[in-house]
């Protein structure tokens, strides 16, 4: 009886550890669909952004400075589509960059249209050099966390 009880045990594992495997496969499967789909969805929605803010300009006949940098803040949402498409990284400096954008329009929008010199300017001027110095901590964490990075071996160097 004991041999019976082991037996149904080892196939009961068995069947346990067959059925986990195909539920993590299913599992896979549906996340990697899922990424796949937002990011095209995402990628799209920015192609077609882009588009419509250019079509805007071109109507107007002319680009300011704010609608330019909307342009790059468009790029910056492509090229971090790509890089997660490939990589399946989201690159954090890429959203600091995209913030960093923006608020040099409101920045622009804010000295331009409403010609205020006071707290605003400042506030906003303030916000640029912390996430500047955000993207700075983020490089040079980034070097030290890769030992496998070639430039890791030279920036350790420098500094001992």
């Amino acid at each position: 009886m004991p041999e019976a009880q082991s037996g149904l045990s080892r196939t009961a594992a068995h069947l346990h550890s067959a059925m986990k495997a195909a539920a993590d496969g299913i599992g896979i499967l549906l996340v990697d669909g899922f990424h796949y789909l937002a990011l095209f969805a995402i990628g799209a929605t920015t192609v077609w952004s882009a588009l419509a803010a250019f079509c805007e300009m071109f109507a107007k006949g002319r680009a300011e400075l704010s609608d330019i940098l909307l342009l790059f803040i468009y790029l910056e949402i492509g090229a971090m589509v790509g890089i997660y498409f490939k990589t399946t990284r989201l690159p954090v400096r890429y959203l600091i960059y995209i913030a960093i954008t923006a608020l040099g329009r409101v920045l622009i929008e804010i000295g331009g249209a409403e010609h205020k010199t006071g707290e605003d300017l400042l506030v906003v001027a303030g916000a640029i050099l912390v996430l500047s110095f955000a993207v700075l901590v983020l490089r040079l964490a980034s070097q030290w966390d890769d030992p496998s990075d070639p430039s890791h071996r030279r920036q350790f160097d420098r500094t001992c």
